[in-house]
């Protein structure tokens, strides 16, 4: 066997091997999120009446207006985002999102969960705590067990509305009825079970310890970057700019200094670039998710 030929074999072993684990992971992934909403749904909001934002509200209010089974609400009302993902997004990612919602109804029907609590407020905050667990556990998953967010994405490509418009006009609207048809009480309850979900939902997906990207401009550039890599053990990414400005377009070639930090340390950092360059030009950016390069900090001396 010649030496690309066994190159090749290891790349294909490789490559098995890592959608093996993948695949791992998303099956626990998923099945950790279905069983924590089944929890925060019947044992928190079902059985007191509470509602939630999006898909998983709607079927929660026509099971509270119409007396209809939960299981067979939340595949009735999510089959047609599971369509519009299927043609939107992807196939491998309908097909997931088919099996989540086909776990989550069965667990509904299936698993007997203990009723946790009767006081409202702990009902809101943790009947949307682990709600929201459960929608962030399948989405790292790749897939969704409520289908706002496909809907919203669908909606997004075909009006001048974004995404988070779309999710914020569709929650009004459940809100509203409920508030009408049901009471205001149990609509104000809805927004923090809500609140609650969203927030959990965004630590679940992007983690506690969520990164920024910092873009920096300066004349010292080097100074700033030995103190990014020694003082707060971060790795640096130079690229070439080249800055234009005044009247006549006056042009300036200069490094621009690209690099990531955790939200807690960006305080540090914006005091180690002032110490050196207080008219520095800093821009910053929320990142969704990172991974490969220096991304964990290394260990220096303060």
């Amino acid at each position: 066997m010649s030496s690309s030929q066994r190159l090749q074999e290891l790349k294909q072993s490789r490559s098995k091997k890592i959608e093996l684990q993948r695949m791992v992971k998303d099956v626990l992934f998923i099945t950790t999120g279905i069983l924590s909403a089944g929890l925060g749904l019947k044992g928190f909001l079902l059985p007191n009446n509470f509602l939630d934002g999006g898909v998983m509200g709607i079927s929660l209010l026509i099971q509270l207006l119409t007396g209809i089974n939960l299981s067979l609400l939340v595949v009735l009302i999510n089959l047609p985002f599971i369509v519009i993902a299927y043609t939107q997004v992807s196939k491998k990612f309908a097909l997931k999102t088919l099996v989540a919602i086909t776990g989550l109804a069965i667990a509904l029907a299936v698993i007997d969960y203990p009723i946790i609590t009767s006081d409202k407020l702990l009902i809101a905050i943790f009947g949307g705590f682990f709600l929201g667990a459960g929608i962030g556990l399948s989405i790292r998953g790749g897939s969704v067990i409520d289908g706002t967010e496909v809907l919203a994405i669908y909606s997004s490509k075909k009006t001048t509305l974004t995404v988070g418009d779309i999710i914020l006009i569709l929650n009004i609207l459940i809100f509203s009825i409920a508030a009408y048809v049901i009471n205001i009480e149990t609509a104000l309850y809805a927004i923090l079970t809500y609140l609650a979900a969203a927030k959990t939902v965004d630590f679940v997906v992007h983690g506690i310890e969520e990164y920024i990207s910092v873009m920096i401009v300066s004349n010292r550039s080097e100074e700033i970057q030995d103190a990014i890599i020694n003082k707060m053990g971060r790795g640096i990414t130079i690229l070439k700019g080249k800055g234009g400005y005044g009247k006549r377009g006056h042009q300036q070639e200069y490094d621009v200094t690209y690099t990531f930090i955790t939200r807690l340390e960006l305080q540090k950092l914006k005091t180690e670039i002032a110490k050196i360059d207080d008219h520095a030009f800093v821009v910053e950016h929320s990142v969704g998710d990172i991974k490969g390069g220096m991304i964990k900090r290394r260990d220096v001396v303060d």
